[in-house]
């Protein structure tokens, strides 16, 4: 998830949509609300929870700047990606 500026956060989930409109909602005081950061700009899939967790961590190791160079690997444009995974136009 990212605000504009992009403040980026890393987590993980095992409801990608339900988790993207708790944050979009800021139903929990947290880092995603206190930073307003509403776009899905990157995800990966992985084969089960313990995999998850694992690159969950793997990430979050990262500087700012692999971060961003790997979620623009994947979408150049910063843009949200939630429609997209909801198929539906903009």
């Amino acid at each position: 998830m990212a605000n504009n500026r992009p403040t980026l956060y890393v987590g993980v989930t095992s409801d990608l949509i339900k988790r993207i409109c708790e944050h979009q909602q800021e139903f929990v005081a947290s880092f995603t609300a206190k930073y307003h950061c509403h776009k899905l700009v990157y995800y990966e899939i992985t084969d089960g929870i313990e995999q998850a967790i694992i690159r969950e961590k793997q990430l979050k190791n990262l500087n700012r700047d692999d971060k961003l160079a790997l979620i623009r690997s994947m979408n150049p444009r910063m843009e949200d990606l939630y429609n997209k995974i909801l198929d539906k136009p903009e």
